[in-house]
């Protein structure tokens, strides 16, 4: 028993307790807290002001495109990697899982993008 527990100690290393401090006090000033949030005072990165200086959180694609990219995340009609957005609805019609029409009208009215959401992003 008592190899046993000689191999326990090998095994779990202890940790040696430091009665001695170094004394150093860190030099890094702290960060502001939320510096970067809506409403601060503190000035916005670049990337979220536009051109007219106010905020920049709108997204660059119309209520049309917010539709499909629903319909891209929503998995109850099969996965839309590598899979256009038309065959991805012709998928599920043929299946039975009954997508929208709205969708099918969208993408055969050729004003929007045939690629999914996820298309070269995974």
């Amino acid at each position: 028993m008592a190899t046993t527990s000689k191999n326990m100690n090998v095994f779990y290393r202890q940790k040696k307790k430091s009665t001695t401090s170094t004394g150093k006090k860190s030099t890094k000033s702290p960060s502001p807290k939320h510096a970067a949030t809506f409403g601060s005072d503190i000035t916005q990165p670049p990337a979220l002001v536009s051109h007219g200086g106010s905020l920049d959180l709108k997204d660059d694609f119309d209520e049309q495109e917010q539709v499909l990219r629903q319909f891209d995340m929503n998995m109850a009609y099969g996965p839309c990697v590598g899979i256009t957005r038309l065959d991805r609805w012709e998928r599920a019609q043929r299946m039975g899982l009954n997508p929208p029409k709205e969708i099918e009208s969208l993408l055969k009215g050729g004003k929007v993008k045939l690629e999914s959401l996820f298309d070269g992003r995974v």
